[in-house]
This record gives C-alpha cells, sequence and structure tokens, in this order.
C-alpha cells in the first residue's frame, strides 16, 4: 500500500502541474533566444591548496610539476624531491560565458579533481586562467570553494559520506577579461531560434510576430523564424527584441516520460496516451550466502592444523508473477491512476513503462537517463 501511494502521489502532483487541457500562452522570452547570442564555455587547469591532508599524493605527478611551476614563476626555487602534497589538489574548472558578457563581469565556476584527492573541502583555488575553444584567455578564475557533499569521521575509525567531495562550485568565482562580440542582426533580419524546435511553435510564433509587425516574420524551418527590421527598428535591435519578447504564444508540449534509474524518478508530462494492455510482472530473487566453517583437527600429540572451509546456502525465489489490465487512459489523470493501480514501486514502474513503449501501448517519447 505504501508504494501504491508514492505511485499516486507522484503522478496526481504531475497532473496538478501539467496538463494538456490547460495550455497557457508564453513570452515569446522564454520560448527563442536571439541568433548571434550564445553562450560560449570556458576550461582550464589549476590548483587547490589548503586541503587538511585529503589532496592528491606523490602517485600524481602532473600535481608536483604544477606546484614546482608556479613556485617558481612566484620567485621561490624549490627542489622537486622537496615537494610534499596532500594539502594540494589539481583540479579542471569550468565555466559558461554569457552572451553580451562585458570585461569586468562576474561568473560562477565549477571545479573538480583530475587526481587522487579524497576531498577538496576547505581548498582555495589559485588564480587559475579560463580559455575558450580558441586557445584564448577569456576570464580569470579564484576563490573558496563550497562542495555539495559532507564526510565525517569518529575516532574509533567509523565514518559518515555524503554526495561528492571532489567537485565543487565558486559563486561568482571568475572575472571576465575578454569581450565576445554577439550581432544579433544579420543582413537586416534577426533570427529567432527555438530552444525546443518545432513546426507549430514556429508557425505561431511567426503569426504572432505578424500580427505585430505585418509580414516581418516568417518561419524558415521547425528552429528558425526570421523577421525582418521593420521601419524605424533599422539602427535599434536592442529595442526591436524587447519588444519581440512580450508577445505571447501557446507552445505545444510534447508527450514525454523521463526516468532516471539510477534514483527511481518518473517524470510524466504532456499530452500522455495509454492504449488498453494486459502487464505481467514478477520478480526472481537469487540470495547466495557464505558461512565459512572451521574444522578441527583431531589427530593425537597436537598433530594435523586448522582449516576453514567454504559453504555456501544458495536460495532461488520465483515470486508469483502479477496481472494487471489496464484500461484506455486518454489524458495523463487517466495514466496515472491506471499505472498507480499496478501497485509497483517507482524502479519497478519504469521497466514497465520501457515495456509499454516497446509494444506500442504508451503514446509518448520515452527519454531513460
Amino acid at each position: 500500500m505504501r508504494r501504491l501511494s508514492l505511485v499516486l502521489a507522484l503522478f496526481t502532483a504531475l497532473v496538478c502541474l501539467v496538463s494538456p487541457r490547460e495550455a497557457r500562452a508564453e513570452r515569446l522570452r522564454d520560448l527563442v533566444d536571439a541568433g548571434g547570442a550564445r553562450d560560449n564555455q570556458l576550461v582550464g587547469y589549476g590548483l587547490v591548496t589548503g586541503l587538511a591532508g585529503t589532496g592528491d599524493d606523490v602517485t600524481v605527478p602532473f600535481t608536483s610539476q604544477s606546484v614546482l611551476s608556479m613556485l617558481r614563476r612566484l620567485g621561490v626555487q624549490v627542489d622537486s624531491p622537496q615537494i610534499r602534497l596532500r594539502n594540494v589538489a589539481a583540479v579542471m574548472v569550468t565555466a559558461n560565458l554569457h552572451a553580451f558578457a562585458k570585461q569586468g563581469t562576474k561568473l560562477d565556476v565549477t571545479v573538480a579533481s583530475v587526481g587522487n584527492a579524497r576531498s577538496l573541502s576547505g581548498g582555495m583555488l589559485v588564480q587559475t586562467v579560463l580559455k575558450g575553444a580558441d586557445q584564448k584567455t577569456y576570464a580569470v578564475a579564484q576563490g573558496s570553494l563550497v562542495l555539495g557533499g559532507i564526510d565525517a569521521r569518529g575516532a574509533s575509525g567509523s565514518s559518515v559520506k555524503q554526495g561528492s567531495l571532489t567537485s565543487g562550485r565558486i559563486a561568482e568565482g571568475a572575472i571576465v577579461e575578454r569581450e565576445v562580440a554577439a550581432n544579433i542582426l544579420e543582413g537586416g533580419a534577426l533570427r529567432l531560434e527555438l530552444r525546443n524546435p518545432g513546426f507549430t511553435v514556429a508557425s505561431r510564433i511567426a503569426e504572432a510576430v505578424n500580427q505585430k509587425f505585418p509580414g516581418a516574420a516568417s518561419a524558415l524551418d521547425g528552429g528558425v523564424v526570421k523577421v525582418k527590421v521593420p521601419a524605424g527598428f533599422e539602427t535599434k535591435p536592442v529595442e526591436l527584441m524587447a519588444a519581440l519578447e512580450d508577445l505571447e504564444v501557446v507552445p505545444v508540449r510534447r508527450a514525454r516520460v523521463v526516468i532516471n534509474e539510477r534514483t527511481g524518478t518518473i517524470v510524466a508530462g504532456g499530452d500522455v496516451r495509454l492504449s488498453p494492455a494486459a502487464v505481467v510482472h514478477g520478480n526472481l530473487t537469487i540470495v547466495v550466502k557464505e558461512a565459512p566453517v572451521a574444522s578441527q583437527p583431531v589427530a593425537p600429540f597436537g598433530a594435523g592444523s586448522t582449516a576453514v572451509l567454504p559453504r555456501s546456502d544458495v536460495k532461488a525465489e520465483d515470486a508469483k508473477p502479477t496481472v494487471g489490465y489496464m484500461k484506455e487512459a486518454p489524458t495523463l489523470a487517466d495514466v496515472a491512476q491506471a499505472l498507480g493501480a499496478l501497485g509497483l514501486a517507482p524502479r519497478e514502474l519504469a521497466g514497465v513503462l520501457q515495456a509499454l513503449r516497446g509494444a506500442n501501448v504508451l503514446e509518448a517519447e520515452l527519454v531513460v537517463q
């Protein structure tokens, strides 16, 4: 009953959030991006210092080489055998350079270990150069790390670990040093690039733009809408984009079910439908137990030796399969009720959904992560 209630609660919440019968209009700013204005990925290699003995050890050669090179650039002459690590870790630093970012703009960065460091907790990233795909420097990162996990150890050796300790983030840890030129006007026209391409949505966007600026927009394909610059906006691309962003368009929600097998999470949305189907579900459980037995010698005068003999206990349990019939479910609420009636845990339900999609019963796109 508890599994049934969890599944029903999950799908009921989804039905309340997403309903194909209540399609709402959204602002154009939430559906498209201006062509020519895009993010750029940055990457760099650096060092995190100040660790409490949880950094890389001497088996990571590039960390010691990096420390030696950094100290020599700072005017400190150190021989390689004198370097002792454990408080230093080699890391990769990544960031996204947003469109229209100017010099001095601060960016969030992500830091991840590339050596064998156990934890980056309490560490500080030393000034790291971030480069783009053209190998030019666009930003410089530095700062203290914030991790998403914990690692508590007791004096007796017991420990509690949660989350990842070898990667973290630095909020506004990078400063932009080089700008990327962005031009949203090309040949006297503006390109609106859909974030979720679709022919219907592209047609609706062109129609909405033409209502405000007659004859200005045309859908090139399912992913791009071309807008000719209206009279009076030839030198005002920012004002033109601002006027277009407030237009309202009714988007098309794709029927999609997303399954995360690692966490057992199932999310359904859009116009998900279910045809009549019969489901047979059963589990085969195999249990293997090891119980070694010590054999004592019975020879007199201390002859013989004690031996440990292995002993295995193997049991196979084939649970009686359950047969369920699911009626046709034309709405997402009906799908939630039909799937909840099976009484399966989320992980088991994920397998049933994949089988239903394979049998062409589930009318939705299935995404397995």
